[in-house]
């Protein structure tokens, strides 16, 4: 049988193959990578915000407890968002001249809320309960930093659920608060489902 290629051409196309498939593996690994840095995740970027807001100024320099801006931390699944109400509470007396707090003065007005852009926007099908886990002794700084420290808001953890395992496998053992309300809910025979049931954290 008559060969088709010369020997030449076929060096040439079994090369050609081998550069494709090890292209091929650079661009997966390459793509692969990227998913998971931080950049990806949004790690280290500030939302724009349609109020400058900096919590170095408000819990850093003023020293206000989370719990007067974000009302519901402790009792519900959201933290809250401060109301205009809110924020105007105090500057109606300091600086209520800037032009900056006029979307205070809007929302207030229209009896809206305040638009804020979340910084920690996790997926639909995600449910973070954070009454639960302030109840379970987890403090704020574990997922979201050193706020008081932030000019402005930025995530300093990926929150991929790799991440939520993390905490989730070790909670019961690492927490006195965790171990207390679990053995608390064991004492009277209800069994807790495991923080590592899908469940947990997915709709």
């Amino acid at each position: 049988m008559q060969q088709l290629f010369s020997a030449r051409a076929d060096r040439r196309l079994r090369f050609g193959m081998l550069a494709g498939a090890i292209g091929l593996g650079a661009l997966g690994l390459a793509a692969w990578t990227l998913a998971r840095s931080d950049r990806a995740w949004g790690v280290g970027v500030a939302a724009p915000q349609p109020v400058p807001f900096s919590h170095a100024v408000h819990a850093g320099g003023l020293g206000l407890d989370c719990r007067y801006c974000h009302a519901t931390v402790e009792r519900a699944a959201s933290a809250g968002m401060p109301t205009a109400e809110t924020c105007l509470g105090c500057h109606r007396q300091v600086w209520s001249v800037s032009a900056q707090f006029a979307p205070l003065e809007t929302a207030l007005s229209l009896g809206g809320s305040i638009a804020w852009s979340s910084v920690h926007r996790l997926p639909e099908h995600v449910r973070i309960h954070h009454g639960a886990h302030v109840a379970a002794g987890v403090a704020c700084g574990t997922c979201h930093g050193v706020v008081e420290a932030m000019p402005r808001t930025v995530k300093i953890e990926t929150m991929s659920m790799g991440w939520c395992l993390d905490c989730h496998r070790g909670a019961v053992a690492g927490s006195a608060a965790a171990r207390a309300g679990h053995d608390a809910y064991t004492h009277f025979g209800i069994a807790l489902p495991p923080l590592t049931r899908c469940s947990t954290c997915h709709r």
